[in-house]
């Protein structure tokens, strides 16, 4: 029998259920331990620290999941307590209890098998997205026998429990008692929020022995928590002066020119010096396209030989680095040319319309602008973001019914997106010919669950992610086959990239080699074919292709033309949620949440971090950080027309948008 002191005896089965939620954490925290993908969280001490602080969370967790149950039999009247009906209603919130434990332990099980880790921002930002989130589980998993099969465990435990806590969960309570274990209950819980937090775990190295301490509901609602952090509140920073000219020097060398130089001010005169090239432009940022799966990274299992044959006939960028481990991320940069700010991607937050983009500087060149979509673009708030920075949205509303061979819950075949942009493109150019169109086409079959149409590739569908890869390499290779039909394809430059990598998981740390991605630029009749091997961030993607085409414009992006910047000034921002890293050469400065910062010297292939002190480059990275965030919430990287500032400020904005 659960036993506790005579006055409360009433409360057996709240610690029955918190010796559960506490026995199915640890049992949860053993088998990740186990799992082949967790590396060695060191010695015995790291191992007493992992489960140490394992239990801190899970009581916690155990706490507040528990409250509202202490609560309600703390205030039962005794009258009541002694009913058949009301020890049932207990049995039936034990076993709904059991088996939201049981169930939460498995759905985290299956989240670090998609994502590396605990529970985490992802987490939080799928809620809003219930319809792709639980379409991709069901076609993913076998839900129905799974939810079924939890039932035994939760009713085996209901039963054990309810027979030792019947008779205690009617005993009698004085209302003194009852207000001391509330007393109690409740220091406890303020205490918790006091004393513990999401970094409290984070005492290695190790992401692995981190995430093991970790507690899969604490980390969620943490993450909720930090969904948008300030960065002056909680990261190192510099006044904003010495962070604009820390930028002001790392961005000088390119032959552009400050147009304020005396004000926090980003915006810069770019003038190229040559007429420019009004082609089309194509760029495809594929989703999760690690640069690990291209047999011209080395990868031999041959799943990409569409873009392994780019890799020859293309400007290769070799040593790109994705910001960022969400599609919102890496369209935030590829538009924006902007590092990351911490917490949630500008793409989902307010105040994100009229900013400077790739976009608005095509539309102000006279360019038709437009952002693709395989999916719903309501998902991560896409379609209004791009609607609001001078791109005009199409996504799955937009492609006819009888285009559509296959369609999973993420979107249309990419094969199926491919084709209705080529028919964009053509409309558009009917409609005006000396117009020329710049597309930005983002994919989705390279997600979980790997489903495509079949008999395209080798690898039947749902297999798994190399499935995926493969066909979405087959549908890139069908869309350059059908462009070169169009009559506009000689004058069109394409533009292969990823979003981000398939393995750059959520985890607090930047596992930086996984931040890789490929970007071809491919142009037969207008660009030479060449490998690029200098380091580049996912930023520098806009300003180069414009420095490609020869534009003259007024920019404020962060990005720079690498091919017209000095090799010194490579280098590249990784980012989560939380964790801004900056990598410059073989080093990389890492920003934390509580100001904390660290610096590495990164080897054998930038697994391994070796600390180092190199306080010029954590100056340099507060300062891009420190910076980028500022401009953001201040206005200074809003949208302004493509004329020199004094006619600008003399003159209304044409098409009503703010200046």
């Amino acid at each position: 029998m659960v036993r506790l002191p005579g006055p409360f005896a009433r409360f057996a089965p709240v610690l029955a259920c918190g010796v559960l939620i506490v026995g199915v954490s640890t049992f949860t925290r053993l088998l990740f331990a186990l799992r082949p993908d967790v590396g060695g969280a060191g010695g015995l001490a790291d191992w007493g620290r992992i489960f140490g602080l394992g239990l801190l969370y899970d009581l916690v967790v155990a706490g507040y999941m528990l409250a509202p149950f202490a609560l309600w039999l703390s205030l039962t009247p005794d009258r009541l307590a002694r009913t058949r009906l009301h020890r049932t209603v207990i049995a039936v919130v034990v076993l709904a209890l059991a088996y939201g434990v049981v169930l939460l332990g498995v759905m985290e099980w299956l989240f670090w098998n998609e994502f590396g880790g605990r529970f985490n921002f992802i987490a939080v930002d799928y809620l809003l997205y219930t319809h792709e989130v639980i379409g991709n589980i069901r076609e993913s998993y076998p839900v129905g026998p799974i939810l079924l099969a939890l039932l035994l465990p939760a009713a085996l435990f209901t039963t054990l429990i309810m027979r030792r806590v019947w008779r205690p969960s009617a005993a009698p309570l004085s209302w003194r008692a009852a207000g001391g274990a509330a007393l109690v209950y409740g220091l406890a819980l303020a205490g918790s929020l006091r004393f513990v937090d999401a970094d409290l775990k984070n005492f290695s190295p190790s992401d692995s022995a981190n995430a093991l301490a970790g507690n899969g509901a604490y980390e969620f609602f943490a993450a909720n928590y930090r969904n948008e952090l300030s960065y002056d509140r909680h990261y190192a920073t510099l006044p904003i002066e010495d962070a604009m000219s820390t930028v002001r020097a790392a961005l000088d060398g390119d032959g552009s020119r400050w147009v304020a130089p005396q004000r926090i001010d980003l915006e810069r005169d770019i003038r190229a010096g040559r007429p420019e090239r009004r082609l089309n432009v194509v760029l495809v940022s594929v989703e999760s396209l690690g640069a690990e799966f291209l047999g011209a990274y080395g990868d031999r299992r041959g799943l990409t030989p569409n873009l392994d044959r780019l890799a020859r006939e293309s400007l290769w960028f070799s040593n790109v680095y994705a910001t960022g481990n969400r599609t919102v991320r890496g369209l935030e940069a590829l538009a924006l040319a902007l590092p990351p700010t911490p917490g949630q991607s500008i793409v989902r937050r307010p105040k994100n319309e009229a900013l400077f983009s790739l976009g608005s500087v095509f539309e102000d060149k006279g360019y038709g602008v437009l952002f693709a979509y395989g999916g719903y673009g309501y998902f991560d708030n896409m379609n209004a973001f791009f609607d609001a920075n001078d791109y005009r949205s199409i996504d799955r509303r937009s492609i006819p019914a009888k285009r559509i061979e296959f369609e999973n819950i993420w979107g249309v075949a990419d094969e199926h997106l491919f084709d209705q942009v080529l028919d964009e493109i053509d409309r558009a150019r009917a409609e005006r010919p000396e117009r020329p169109v710049f597309a930005h086409v983002m994919t989705t079959s390279n997600h979980r669950p790997y489903t495509y149409p079949q008999g395209r590739i080798d690898i039947p569908s749902g297999t798994n992610r190399e499935g995926a890869v493969k066909y979405t390499d087959y549908a890139l290779g069908c869309l350059l086959e059908r462009a070169r039909s169009r009559a506009w394809f000689d004058d069109t430059v394409f533009i292969i990239t990823a979003d981000h990598g398939a393995n750059a998981r959520g985890t607090t740390s930047i596992p930086v080699d996984k931040y890789r991605i490929p970007v071809f630029v491919y142009a037969p009749r207008h660009i030479a074919p060449r490998r690029i091997d200098r380091l580049m961030s996912q930023i520098d993607i806009a300003p180069t292709l414009l420095g490609l085409l020869d534009f003259s414009y007024y920019s404020k992006f962060v990005g720079r033309d690498v091919l017209r910047s000095a090799e010194a000034s490579d280098r590249a921002f990784v980012a989560n949620y939380q964790t801004l890293g900056y990598l410059k050469g073989d080093r990389m400065a890492v920003l934390h949440p509580k100001r904390r910062v660290e610096v590495f010297r990164l080897a054998d292939g930038m697994r391994v971090r070796v600390p180092v002190d190199d306080p010029g480059l954590a100056r340099e990275a507060i300062a891009f950080y420190a910076l980028s965030s500022y401009a953001f919430h201040n206005g200074l990287y809003r949208d302004e027309e493509q004329r020199p500032p004094l006619q600008r400020a003399s003159a209304p904005p044409p098409h009503g948008r703010p200046g």
